[in-house]
Protein backbone atom coordinates (compact mmCIF):
# COMPACT_ATOMS: atom_id res chain seq x y z
CA UNK A 1 0.00 0.00 0.00
CA UNK A 2 1.39 3.37 -1.00
CA UNK A 3 1.58 6.36 1.34
CA UNK A 4 -1.55 8.31 2.26
CA UNK A 5 -2.14 11.15 -0.23
CA UNK A 6 -4.09 14.34 0.44
CA UNK A 7 -7.52 14.18 -1.14
CA UNK A 8 -8.92 16.08 -4.11
CA UNK A 9 -12.65 16.54 -4.74
CA UNK A 10 -13.08 15.61 -8.38
CA UNK A 11 -15.38 17.29 -10.85
CA UNK A 12 -18.35 15.16 -11.84
CA UNK A 13 -19.34 16.53 -15.26
CA UNK A 14 -17.34 15.51 -18.32
CA UNK A 15 -16.92 18.61 -20.51
CA UNK A 16 -17.72 18.27 -24.20
CA UNK A 17 -14.70 20.34 -25.16
CA UNK A 18 -11.48 21.92 -23.83
CA UNK A 19 -8.52 23.65 -25.41
CA UNK A 20 -6.12 21.17 -23.77
CA UNK A 21 -6.59 17.78 -22.13
CA UNK A 22 -3.87 16.63 -19.72
CA UNK A 23 -3.49 12.88 -19.24
CA UNK A 24 -2.05 12.01 -15.84
CA UNK A 25 -2.49 13.52 -12.38
CA UNK A 26 1.06 13.51 -11.05
CA UNK A 27 3.28 16.50 -10.34
CA UNK A 28 3.89 17.15 -14.06
CA UNK A 29 0.26 16.88 -15.14
CA UNK A 30 -1.13 18.98 -12.30
CA UNK A 31 1.55 21.64 -12.86
CA UNK A 32 0.68 21.79 -16.57
CA UNK A 33 -3.03 22.09 -15.77
CA UNK A 34 -2.38 24.84 -13.23
CA UNK A 35 -0.19 26.76 -15.68
CA UNK A 36 -2.83 26.59 -18.41
CA UNK A 37 -5.74 27.48 -16.13
CA UNK A 38 -3.78 30.43 -14.73
CA UNK A 39 -3.51 31.74 -18.30
CA UNK A 40 -7.26 31.50 -18.79
CA UNK A 41 -7.02 28.46 -21.09
CA UNK A 42 -9.72 25.81 -20.76
CA UNK A 43 -8.12 22.58 -19.55
CA UNK A 44 -9.32 19.17 -18.41
CA UNK A 45 -7.07 16.79 -16.47
CA UNK A 46 -7.94 13.08 -16.67
CA UNK A 47 -6.47 10.69 -14.11
CA UNK A 48 -7.27 6.97 -14.32
CA UNK A 49 -6.79 6.50 -10.56
CA UNK A 50 -6.33 9.33 -8.09
CA UNK A 51 -4.13 12.41 -8.06
CA UNK A 52 -0.51 11.56 -7.15
CA UNK A 53 -1.41 7.90 -6.79
CA UNK A 54 1.84 6.63 -8.23
CA UNK A 55 5.40 7.95 -8.26
CA UNK A 56 4.48 11.58 -7.54
CA UNK A 57 3.57 10.54 -3.99
CA UNK A 58 6.10 7.70 -3.64
CA UNK A 59 9.36 9.52 -4.39
CA UNK A 60 11.94 10.77 -1.88
CA UNK A 61 10.64 14.36 -1.88
CA UNK A 62 13.91 15.98 -2.93
CA UNK A 63 13.92 19.27 -4.86
CA UNK A 64 17.52 19.30 -5.99
CA UNK A 65 19.86 20.94 -8.41
CA UNK A 66 22.74 18.87 -7.02
CA UNK A 67 23.90 16.08 -9.31
CA UNK A 68 21.66 17.06 -12.23
CA UNK A 69 22.65 16.32 -15.78
CA UNK A 70 23.85 19.42 -17.62
CA UNK A 71 20.83 19.24 -19.93
CA UNK A 72 18.44 19.57 -16.99
CA UNK A 73 20.18 22.49 -15.30
CA UNK A 74 18.26 25.39 -16.93
CA UNK A 75 14.95 23.67 -16.20
CA UNK A 76 15.70 22.75 -12.57
CA UNK A 77 16.96 26.26 -11.80
CA UNK A 78 13.66 27.69 -13.06
CA UNK A 79 11.67 24.93 -11.38
CA UNK A 80 13.28 25.66 -8.02
CA UNK A 81 12.40 29.32 -8.48
CA UNK A 82 8.79 28.23 -8.98
CA UNK A 83 8.90 26.00 -5.89
CA UNK A 84 10.03 28.92 -3.72
CA UNK A 85 6.87 30.89 -4.53
CA UNK A 86 4.50 27.98 -5.09
CA UNK A 87 2.74 27.88 -1.70
CA UNK A 88 1.95 31.57 -1.99
CA UNK A 89 0.82 31.23 -5.59
CA UNK A 90 -1.55 28.31 -5.01
CA UNK A 91 -2.66 29.35 -1.53
CA UNK A 92 -1.82 25.96 -0.01
CA UNK A 93 1.07 24.05 1.52
CA UNK A 94 3.32 21.74 -0.47
CA UNK A 95 5.76 21.33 2.42
CA UNK A 96 8.57 23.00 0.44
CA UNK A 97 11.57 24.27 2.38
CA UNK A 98 15.20 25.02 1.62
CA UNK A 99 17.11 22.45 3.65
CA UNK A 100 20.08 21.91 1.34
CA UNK A 101 21.28 18.74 -0.35
CA UNK A 102 24.49 16.94 0.59
CA UNK A 103 26.33 14.34 -1.50
CA UNK A 104 28.82 12.43 0.64
CA UNK A 105 32.22 11.48 -0.79
CA UNK A 106 34.42 8.66 0.46
CA UNK A 107 37.06 8.35 -2.29
CA UNK A 108 39.28 10.43 -4.55
CA UNK A 109 36.98 9.53 -7.44
CA UNK A 110 34.00 10.92 -5.52
CA UNK A 111 35.84 14.15 -4.87
CA UNK A 112 36.91 14.40 -8.50
CA UNK A 113 33.33 13.83 -9.69
CA UNK A 114 32.04 16.50 -7.31
CA UNK A 115 34.63 18.98 -8.56
CA UNK A 116 33.79 18.28 -12.19
CA UNK A 117 30.08 18.67 -11.53
CA UNK A 118 30.54 21.96 -9.66
CA UNK A 119 32.61 23.30 -12.56
CA UNK A 120 29.79 22.42 -14.96
CA UNK A 121 27.18 24.03 -12.67
CA UNK A 122 29.20 27.16 -11.85
CA UNK A 123 27.51 29.39 -14.51
CA UNK A 124 24.17 28.83 -12.73
CA UNK A 125 25.48 30.26 -9.43
CA UNK A 126 23.58 27.82 -7.22
CA UNK A 127 26.06 28.03 -4.33
CA UNK A 128 27.46 24.49 -4.63
CA UNK A 129 30.59 24.02 -2.52
CA UNK A 130 32.91 21.34 -1.22
CA UNK A 131 32.75 20.76 2.53
CA UNK A 132 35.07 18.86 4.88
CA UNK A 133 35.86 18.33 8.52
CA UNK A 134 33.86 20.47 10.93
CA UNK A 135 31.49 21.61 8.19
CA UNK A 136 30.69 18.00 7.28
CA UNK A 137 30.13 17.14 10.93
CA UNK A 138 27.69 20.04 11.29
CA UNK A 139 25.68 18.75 8.31
CA UNK A 140 25.66 15.20 9.70
CA UNK A 141 25.19 15.71 13.47
CA UNK A 142 25.55 12.54 15.51
CA UNK A 143 27.17 10.57 12.68
CA UNK A 144 29.35 7.67 13.82
CA UNK A 145 31.61 8.05 10.78
CA UNK A 146 33.84 10.71 9.30
CA UNK A 147 33.99 11.16 5.56
CA UNK A 148 36.51 12.50 3.08
CA UNK A 149 34.34 15.32 1.74
CA UNK A 150 30.89 16.37 0.69
CA UNK A 151 29.27 18.41 -2.05
CA UNK A 152 26.72 20.73 -0.46
CA UNK A 153 24.11 22.81 -2.30
CA UNK A 154 22.46 24.93 0.42
CA UNK A 155 19.89 26.43 -1.98
CA UNK A 156 18.32 23.02 -2.68
CA UNK A 157 15.30 21.82 -0.76
CA UNK A 158 12.52 19.32 -0.36
CA UNK A 159 8.72 19.14 -0.29
CA UNK A 160 6.09 16.62 0.77
CA UNK A 161 5.14 14.32 -2.13
CA UNK A 162 1.81 13.35 -0.57
CA UNK A 163 0.77 17.02 -0.43
CA UNK A 164 2.26 18.77 -3.45
CA UNK A 165 0.40 17.45 -6.51
CA UNK A 166 -3.01 17.41 -4.74
CA UNK A 167 -2.50 21.03 -3.63
CA UNK A 168 -1.58 22.06 -7.18
CA UNK A 169 -4.61 20.20 -8.58
CA UNK A 170 -6.98 21.99 -6.20
CA UNK A 171 -5.42 25.32 -7.15
CA UNK A 172 -5.92 24.49 -10.85
CA UNK A 173 -9.60 23.82 -10.12
CA UNK A 174 -9.90 27.22 -8.47
CA UNK A 175 -8.50 28.75 -11.66
CA UNK A 176 -11.14 26.95 -13.76
CA UNK A 177 -9.56 23.61 -14.64
CA UNK A 178 -11.70 20.47 -14.61
CA UNK A 179 -10.07 17.63 -12.64
CA UNK A 180 -11.49 14.16 -13.33
CA UNK A 181 -10.51 11.19 -11.18
CA UNK A 182 -11.13 7.54 -12.09
CA UNK A 183 -11.38 8.64 -15.70
CA UNK A 184 -8.94 6.75 -17.91
CA UNK A 185 -8.15 8.06 -21.38
CA UNK A 186 -8.34 5.11 -23.76
CA UNK A 187 -6.95 6.87 -26.81
CA UNK A 188 -7.07 9.82 -29.18
CA UNK A 189 -9.13 10.81 -32.19
CA UNK A 190 -7.54 12.56 -35.16
CA UNK A 191 -8.93 14.92 -37.76
CA UNK A 192 -6.84 15.84 -40.81
CA UNK A 193 -3.83 14.14 -39.22
CA UNK A 194 -3.84 15.99 -35.90
CA UNK A 195 -5.33 15.42 -32.46
CA UNK A 196 -8.97 16.45 -32.26
CA UNK A 197 -10.31 14.63 -29.17
CA UNK A 198 -9.57 12.22 -26.36
CA UNK A 199 -11.75 9.18 -25.78
CA UNK A 200 -12.19 8.42 -22.08
CA UNK A 201 -14.00 5.59 -20.35
CA UNK A 202 -16.75 8.12 -19.60
CA UNK A 203 -17.01 9.67 -23.05
CA UNK A 204 -15.34 11.92 -25.59
CA UNK A 205 -13.73 15.34 -25.02
CA UNK A 206 -12.97 17.42 -28.11
CA UNK A 207 -9.72 19.38 -27.82
CA UNK A 208 -6.98 21.19 -29.70
CA UNK A 209 -4.03 19.67 -27.86
CA UNK A 210 -3.16 16.87 -25.45
CA UNK A 211 -0.37 16.72 -22.87
CA UNK A 212 0.57 13.14 -22.02
CA UNK A 213 2.07 13.10 -18.53
CA UNK A 214 1.35 9.47 -17.72
CA UNK A 215 4.63 8.55 -16.04
CA UNK A 216 5.25 4.81 -16.16
CA UNK A 217 2.18 4.35 -18.41
CA UNK A 218 3.26 6.80 -21.11
CA UNK A 219 5.19 4.24 -23.17
CA UNK A 220 2.16 1.97 -23.53
CA UNK A 221 -0.09 4.90 -24.43
CA UNK A 222 2.38 6.03 -27.10
CA UNK A 223 2.66 2.47 -28.44
CA UNK A 224 -1.12 2.39 -28.93
CA UNK A 225 -0.69 5.43 -31.19
CA UNK A 226 2.18 3.90 -33.16
CA UNK A 227 4.75 6.18 -31.49
CA UNK A 228 8.04 4.54 -30.49
CA UNK A 229 9.14 5.92 -27.11
CA UNK A 230 12.07 4.09 -25.48
CA UNK A 231 11.20 3.97 -21.79
CA UNK A 232 11.35 1.34 -19.06
CA UNK A 233 10.09 1.02 -15.49
CA UNK A 234 12.36 0.68 -12.47
CA UNK A 235 11.10 -0.34 -9.04
CA UNK A 236 12.12 2.00 -6.23
CA UNK A 237 11.63 0.89 -2.60
CA UNK A 238 11.18 3.48 0.14
CA UNK A 239 10.28 3.68 3.83
CA UNK A 240 9.51 6.28 6.47
CA UNK A 241 10.30 6.31 10.17
CA UNK A 242 8.73 7.70 13.30
CA UNK A 243 10.00 11.15 14.38
CA UNK A 244 13.66 11.48 15.41
CA UNK A 245 14.99 14.23 17.65
CA UNK A 246 18.02 16.26 16.56
CA UNK A 247 18.43 14.39 13.28
CA UNK A 248 20.28 15.75 10.22
CA UNK A 249 18.55 18.52 8.26
CA UNK A 250 19.92 18.29 4.68
CA UNK A 251 18.69 15.73 2.19
CA UNK A 252 21.71 13.43 1.99
CA UNK A 253 22.92 10.80 -0.45
CA UNK A 254 25.72 8.27 -0.34
CA UNK A 255 26.13 4.91 -2.01
CA UNK A 256 24.15 2.88 0.50
CA UNK A 257 21.43 5.32 1.57
CA UNK A 258 19.50 8.42 0.70
CA UNK A 259 17.47 10.17 3.38
CA UNK A 260 15.26 13.22 3.91
CA UNK A 261 13.81 14.76 7.04
CA UNK A 262 10.05 14.94 6.73
CA UNK A 263 7.85 17.74 7.97
CA UNK A 264 6.44 15.38 10.65
CA UNK A 265 9.94 14.86 12.10
CA UNK A 266 10.35 11.36 10.70
CA UNK A 267 12.65 10.43 7.82
CA UNK A 268 12.12 9.09 4.33
CA UNK A 269 14.90 6.56 3.73
CA UNK A 270 15.87 4.41 0.75
CA UNK A 271 18.85 2.50 -0.57
CA UNK A 272 21.11 5.00 -2.31
CA UNK A 273 21.40 2.99 -5.50
CA UNK A 274 18.92 0.20 -4.94
CA UNK A 275 16.50 -0.39 -7.79
CA UNK A 276 15.00 -3.47 -9.42
CA UNK A 277 14.29 -3.54 -13.17
CA UNK A 278 11.38 -5.78 -14.22
CA UNK A 279 11.97 -7.82 -17.37
CA UNK A 280 9.19 -6.88 -19.80
CA UNK A 281 8.75 -6.93 -23.61
CA UNK A 282 10.12 -3.38 -23.82
CA UNK A 283 13.35 -4.62 -22.22
CA UNK A 284 14.09 -6.38 -25.52
CA UNK A 285 12.33 -3.89 -27.77
CA UNK A 286 14.52 -1.01 -26.54
CA UNK A 287 17.69 -2.95 -25.78
CA UNK A 288 19.75 -1.01 -28.34
CA UNK A 289 18.94 2.35 -26.76
CA UNK A 290 19.46 1.14 -23.18
CA UNK A 291 22.62 -0.86 -23.88
CA UNK A 292 25.10 1.97 -23.08
CA UNK A 293 23.45 2.44 -19.68
CA UNK A 294 23.43 -1.31 -19.01
CA UNK A 295 27.17 -1.42 -19.74
CA UNK A 296 27.84 1.49 -17.39
CA UNK A 297 25.69 0.21 -14.52
CA UNK A 298 26.36 -3.53 -14.91
CA UNK A 299 23.81 -6.23 -14.17
CA UNK A 300 24.30 -5.80 -10.40
CA UNK A 301 23.23 -2.17 -10.73
CA UNK A 302 20.28 -2.96 -13.01
CA UNK A 303 18.99 -5.94 -10.95
CA UNK A 304 16.73 -7.45 -13.67
CA UNK A 305 13.86 -9.55 -12.32
CA UNK A 306 10.69 -11.29 -13.45
CA UNK A 307 7.86 -10.09 -11.23
CA UNK A 308 4.14 -9.26 -11.26
CA UNK A 309 4.68 -6.36 -13.67
CA UNK A 310 6.50 -8.73 -16.05
CA UNK A 311 3.48 -11.03 -16.14
CA UNK A 312 1.12 -8.11 -16.71
CA UNK A 313 3.10 -6.57 -19.56
CA UNK A 314 3.75 -9.87 -21.36
CA UNK A 315 -0.03 -10.40 -21.53
CA UNK A 316 -1.11 -6.80 -22.24
CA UNK A 317 -1.91 -5.76 -25.84
CA UNK A 318 -0.36 -2.64 -27.36
CA UNK A 319 -3.51 -1.75 -29.31
CA UNK A 320 -7.19 -1.90 -28.29
CA UNK A 321 -10.61 -0.71 -29.37
CA UNK A 322 -11.61 2.64 -27.89
CA UNK A 323 -15.15 1.44 -27.19
CA UNK A 324 -13.93 -1.26 -24.78
CA UNK A 325 -12.01 -1.15 -21.46
CA UNK A 326 -8.30 -0.44 -21.86
CA UNK A 327 -5.29 -1.63 -19.82
CA UNK A 328 -5.47 1.69 -17.96
CA UNK A 329 -8.77 0.58 -16.46
CA UNK A 330 -7.48 -2.88 -15.67
CA UNK A 331 -4.83 -1.46 -13.31
CA UNK A 332 -5.81 1.92 -11.86
CA UNK A 333 -2.73 2.39 -9.69
CA UNK A 334 0.66 0.69 -9.88
CA UNK A 335 1.20 -0.33 -6.26
CA UNK A 336 4.12 -2.78 -6.21
CA UNK A 337 5.52 -4.40 -3.11
CA UNK A 338 8.81 -2.84 -1.99
CA UNK A 339 12.01 -4.85 -2.10
CA UNK A 340 12.37 -5.81 1.56
CA UNK A 341 16.03 -6.72 1.27
CA UNK A 342 17.01 -3.30 -0.08
CA UNK A 343 14.93 -1.48 2.53
CA UNK A 344 16.38 -3.56 5.36
CA UNK A 345 19.89 -2.91 4.08
CA UNK A 346 19.27 0.84 3.93
CA UNK A 347 17.83 0.92 7.44
CA UNK A 348 20.73 -1.09 8.82
CA UNK A 349 23.15 1.39 7.24
CA UNK A 350 21.19 4.34 8.66
CA UNK A 351 21.24 2.88 12.17
CA UNK A 352 24.98 2.23 12.02
CA UNK A 353 25.60 5.74 10.72
CA UNK A 354 23.31 7.46 13.23
CA UNK A 355 22.96 5.77 16.63
CA UNK A 356 19.90 7.97 17.29
CA UNK A 357 18.01 5.80 14.78
CA UNK A 358 18.73 2.46 16.46
CA UNK A 359 15.41 2.24 18.28
CA UNK A 360 13.32 4.28 15.86
CA UNK A 361 10.61 2.16 14.21
CA UNK A 362 9.87 2.04 10.50
CA UNK A 363 6.27 3.22 10.18
CA UNK A 364 5.63 2.32 6.55
CA UNK A 365 7.32 0.87 3.47
CA UNK A 366 6.23 1.15 -0.15
CA UNK A 367 7.32 0.63 -3.73
CA UNK A 368 6.87 2.76 -6.83
CA UNK A 369 7.71 2.52 -10.52
CA UNK A 370 10.01 5.18 -11.96
CA UNK A 371 9.75 5.95 -15.70
CA UNK A 372 13.30 5.78 -17.06
CA UNK A 373 14.82 6.82 -20.40
CA UNK A 374 18.03 5.44 -21.95
CA UNK A 375 20.00 8.62 -21.15
CA UNK A 376 18.27 9.36 -17.79
CA UNK A 377 16.93 12.63 -19.21
CA UNK A 378 13.17 13.25 -19.69
CA UNK A 379 11.09 13.61 -22.80
CA UNK A 380 9.33 16.97 -22.99
CA UNK A 381 8.22 17.83 -26.49
CA UNK A 382 5.79 17.59 -29.35
CA UNK A 383 5.21 14.28 -31.11
CA UNK A 384 6.38 14.99 -34.65
CA UNK A 385 4.14 12.35 -36.23
CA UNK A 386 1.00 13.46 -34.39
CA UNK A 387 0.47 17.25 -34.27
CA UNK A 388 -1.35 18.37 -31.16
CA UNK A 389 0.25 15.76 -28.87
CA UNK A 390 2.88 16.86 -26.32
CA UNK A 391 4.66 14.20 -24.26
CA UNK A 392 6.19 14.90 -20.83
CA UNK A 393 7.51 11.68 -19.33
CA UNK A 394 10.64 9.63 -18.59
CA UNK A 395 11.78 11.76 -15.66
CA UNK A 396 14.01 8.93 -14.42
CA UNK A 397 13.54 9.64 -10.71
CA UNK A 398 14.14 13.38 -11.16
CA UNK A 399 10.53 14.40 -11.84
CA UNK A 400 9.28 15.61 -8.46
CA UNK A 401 11.82 18.41 -8.08
CA UNK A 402 11.65 19.43 -11.72
CA UNK A 403 7.86 19.03 -11.87
CA UNK A 404 6.56 22.62 -11.73
CA UNK A 405 8.99 23.71 -14.43
CA UNK A 406 8.37 20.65 -16.60
CA UNK A 407 4.61 21.20 -16.39
CA UNK A 408 5.01 24.81 -17.41
CA UNK A 409 7.30 23.85 -20.30
CA UNK A 410 4.79 21.25 -21.55
CA UNK A 411 2.05 23.90 -21.38
CA UNK A 412 4.19 26.35 -23.39
CA UNK A 413 4.76 23.76 -26.11
CA UNK A 414 1.10 22.71 -26.22
CA UNK A 415 -0.02 26.31 -26.75
CA UNK A 416 2.73 27.07 -29.30
CA UNK A 417 4.16 29.75 -27.03
CA UNK A 418 7.86 30.51 -26.76
CA UNK A 419 9.20 27.90 -24.29
CA UNK A 420 10.56 29.45 -21.12
CA UNK A 421 13.60 27.16 -21.42
CA UNK A 422 15.01 25.51 -24.55
CA UNK A 423 13.43 22.02 -24.89
CA UNK A 424 15.78 20.76 -27.62
CA UNK A 425 17.63 18.31 -25.37
CA UNK A 426 14.31 16.77 -24.29
CA UNK A 427 12.99 16.05 -27.79
CA UNK A 428 11.25 12.73 -28.36
CA UNK A 429 13.28 11.94 -31.49
CA UNK A 430 16.77 12.08 -29.99
CA UNK A 431 17.17 8.28 -30.13
CA UNK A 432 16.02 8.05 -33.75
CA UNK A 433 17.49 11.14 -35.41
CA UNK A 434 21.08 9.90 -35.51
CA UNK A 435 22.19 11.74 -32.37
CA UNK A 436 24.68 9.90 -30.14
CA UNK A 437 23.33 8.59 -26.83
CA UNK A 438 24.83 10.77 -24.11
CA UNK A 439 24.36 9.25 -20.66
CA UNK A 440 23.14 11.37 -17.77
CA UNK A 441 25.27 12.40 -14.79
CA UNK A 442 26.63 9.62 -12.56
CA UNK A 443 26.21 11.60 -9.33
Amino acid sequence: MGPYVDSVTYDEVLPERASVVVIGGGIIGTSAAFTLASRGISVVLCEKGHIAGEQSSRNWGWVRQAGRDFREMPLIVESLRLWRGLDRQIGAETGFRECGVLYVGETEDDERNFSNWMEMASPYQIGARMVRGVEMEALMPGSSQKFRCGMHVPTDGCAEPQKAAPAIARAAQEKGATILGHCAVRGLEKTAGRVSAVVTERGRIACDAVILAGGAWSGLFCASLGIRLPQLKVLSSVMRTAPVENGPEPCTWMGEIGYRKRRDGGYTIAHGSGHVTPIVPDSFRYLREFWPNIKREGMAGIRPRFNALSRFEFTTPRRWSLDRPSPFEQVRVLDPKPNKRLNDSAMETMRKLYPAFRDVPVVQEWGGYIDVTPDIVPYIGAAEDLPGLVVATGFSGHGFGIGPGAGRLAADIAMNETPFVDPTDFRLTRFSDGSPIVLGAEL
